[in-house]
């Protein structure tokens, strides 16, 4: 591709691309996301997923390209253990995964569940060890290396997760993902920033000594509690990591876990990476999540949110009236229709200007004068005070009415 920062569907800054900034990137040629919304998720205060819903998403997961899908804890519920064993038994394309603690009875139950992969999570921290779960450091190894070989004793790809990975000393970390790498089992490590306090560099650095001492594939976990998670995320999987975990829209617990549309869309647009995720039903897959968590967002919200496509600024309004037949996306950095957006619109607010009233004077057929324009521009920009709102359609039908009488 000759400028990979503009085609037809996305125009980005052109520096994303530049050899100097992308010096050192070792992005893997194969790179998954492991959807956890269905645990991780799920965890975000007052929402519950009952056991139809959950076997929905992930059947919309699936046909989306989710390449892995965390379908829950068991141990949870009994609920929830029926959700994991029927997304199991659908044979989605998608990997289904469950996620257990270290304990035998979780990997006995993941393994029950019909389950081909799982996530076994420990403390890491010895604050957390010792101040969250009452443990010693020893109990903690213990419990990992025998959990770790019964789940290769099930025949499962094992995940080693370990929570508060990033408030952990780096050397110590390793050192004790090693012994459990080589006393236990591990297919893959999950470096976990379960509490979203570190940052890109910072990430960029341990992903790539994580890998070089471990030799193993290197997952990564993080939360946007600074708001950095996709950041991470991103920096994680441009040291080498191979699997990027995410939730839709960024739903989980505190400030939400990483929204796979952002590490998506950013990858593809901003690095040049395509993960084959059918991008086009990010928008409608977040809202089928989203009304079933009973969770809203704001209107600008990236990507899918609902009025993200729509302009009220009059200076804008002009740029798309002149741009938007030959040059679509002078004004926008991606095509609606990349994301399943409904395509740009011009609405009437406080802000509108002389390009807005021309819009919809169009759009409804109105004959004015540009006098009588500016005088529907002053009452639009009134009405919309009195409101507090956008003007609708009858609103601003009633304003002609009144200026052509």
């Amino acid at each position: 591709m000759k400028h990979p920062w503009k085609t037809d569907k996305w125009f980005v800054s052109p520096w994303c691309y530049l050899p100097e900034v992308r010096k050192g990137f070792r992005f893997q040629p194969k790179i998954k996301i492991h959807d956890v919304t269905l645990r991780d998720g799920e965890q975000q205060t007052a929402v519950v997923f009952r056991r139809e819903e959950k076997v929905e998403i992930a059947k919309r997961l699936d046909a989306m390209g989710i390449h892995r899908i965390e379908a829950g804890m068991a141990a949870v519920s009994p609920q929830d253990k029926a959700a994991i064993t029927e997304i199991a038994g659908l044979g989605l394309k998608a990997e289904i995964f469950t996620f257990a603690r270290c304990l035998i009875q979780d990997i006995k139950t993941a393994k029950e569940c019909g389950c081909s992969g799982v996530i076994v999570e420990i403390p890491s921290s010895d604050h957390i060890i010792h101040n969250a779960y009452g443990w010693t450091l020893d109990r903690a190894r213990k419990s990992s290396i025998e959990a770790t070989l019964a789940a290769k004793e099930a025949g499962l790809y094992t995940v080693f997760f370990t929570i508060d990975s990033t408030r952990t000393e780096v050397e110590r970390l390793l050192d004790i993902v090693e012994r459990v790498a080589t006393e236990g089992h591990m297919d893959a490590f999950t470096l976990a920033d379960s509490f979203g306090g570190t940052t890109p560099e910072a990430i960029y650095h341990v992903v790539k000594k994580a890998i070089k001492r471990l030799k193993k594939p290197v997952e990564i976990h993080c939360h946007q509690d600074f708001s950095l998670g996709v950041a991470n995320t991103i920096y994680a999987l441009a040291a080498g990591a191979s699997v990027a975990h995410t939730t839709i829209t960024g739903l989980g617990e505190r400030a939400g876990n990483v929204p796979m549309e952002d590490v998506v869309l950013s990858l593809l647009c901003q690095y040049g990476v395509d993960l084959g995720i059918r991008t086009e039903m990010m928008c409608e897959v977040s809202r089928f999540v989203l009304e079933r968590a009973k969770v809203t967002i704001p209107g600008n919200r990236p990507i899918v949110g609902d009025m993200l496509y729509q302009v009220e600024s009059g200076i804008v309004a002009g740029f798309v009236r002149k741009a938007r037949e030959k040059h679509p996306l002078e004004f926008v950095p991606f095509a609606a229709d990349l994301i399943g957006q409904k395509p740009v619109t011009i609405v009437l607010g406080k802000n509108s200007g002389l390009p807005s009233i021309q819009e919809w004077c169009e759009k409804l057929n109105v004959q004015a004068s540009e006098e009588q324009m500016m005088e529907m521009l002053r009452r639009v920009k009134e009405k919309s005070f009195e409101k507090k709102d956008l003007l609708t359609e009858d609103d601003f039908k009633a304003i002609v009415g009144q200026v052509l009488k």
